[in-house]
């Protein structure tokens, strides 16, 4: 089934700028949702970003205007550019996809990537 693999993860002063991207494996897999995830240890994780099969985009309010949610062409990876990064968005960020890999069906989880926003 899909595999997910994270990466662009990092320290960043407040105010600056880092991009995720998150890229599934297999060949013949296809997507139909996928989304950026965040978790702070001993917090839930919560939902950041969509992005729909049709390409329609959601936000959670906290991040509306500064991150972005996109995905490659053929759609087996997703990046989230993150801007204007404050304190608040230190977390370890997730991607989930879900979709059909050789017609079998998965919910699959990037192994994570910490994000530090901290002058």
């Amino acid at each position: 089934q899909g595999q997910l693999v994270e990466s662009g993860g990092g320290l960043v002063q407040p105010g600056g700028s880092l991009r995720l991207s998150c890229t599934v494996t297999g060949n013949t897999v296809a997507i139909y949702s996928s989304g950026w995830y965040r978790q702070v240890p001993g917090k839930q994780r919560d939902l950041v970003a969509t992005i729909g099969s049709d390409g329609r985009t959601s936000y959670t309010d906290s991040v509306k205007g500064r991150f972005t949610i996109s995905r490659a062409t053929d759609k087996n990876a997703i990046f989230l550019q993150m801007n204007s990064l404050k304190p608040d968005d230190t977390a370890i960020y997730y991607c989930n996809m879900k979709g059909y890999d050789a017609g079998v069906h998965f919910d699959a989880w990037g192994q994570g990537t910490q994000v530090t926003v901290s002058s």
